[in-house]
């Protein structure tokens, strides 16, 4: 069993340490992390999996963006990622559980979009799809750009770049 929890100030260093075994410490050369610099991950949504030995086996983290959609204003969003699980955990769910429960946590907060650059075919059984319309910093593929609506409608008629949260 895992205790999932909120990330906290003290779990920041260990999640880090797992996101650069499972992504390497050039993980932070990718498009989507010009959108988080400078930025706080959203408190309550980002969480950390602590296994039976208290160690981390998995964290998710979101951040805060917004789509300028020009004429049509600004929307807000979120952005999920990364998401990681130890690799002596994976292959036990652990993943899903992550994505599942803070998708639910994001909901009950009244957050209602969230986005992701991945892969289509894992994040469709979360309910993901590919977001036409919606641009993310280069060298960004388009086709690994998928959201999903938190309440309905959410995406509906949103064009535009996404943007860091200032």
């Amino acid at each position: 069993m895992f205790e999932l929890t909120p990330e906290g100030e003290e779990d920041w260093w260990e999640v880090e340490t797992l996101y650069d075994l499972c992504f390497g410490p050039s993980r932070t050369a990718l498009s989507s992390y010009r959108l988080r610099e400078g930025v706080e991950p959203v408190a309550g949504l980002s969480l950390a999996a602590r296994d039976p030995e208290g160690f981390i086996a998995g964290a998710i983290r979101y951040w805060p963006v917004r789509i300028e959609a020009g004429a049509g204003g600004t929307h807000r969003a979120l952005l999920l990622g990364p998401v990681a699980v130890h690799p002596t955990h994976q292959g036990e769910g652990l993943g899903g559980v992550l994505i599942r429960d803070s998708l639910d946590i994001a909901a009950r907060h009244g957050w209602p979009r969230v986005m992701l650059v991945g892969d289509a075919p894992y994040y469709a059984r979360f309910g993901f799809d590919r977001l036409d319309g919606i641009t993310m910093p280069p060298p960004t593929n388009p086709d690994r750009v998928l959201g999903r609506a938190l309440t309905p409608g959410a995406w509906d008629g949103i064009a535009g770049r996404v943007m860091r949260e200032a």
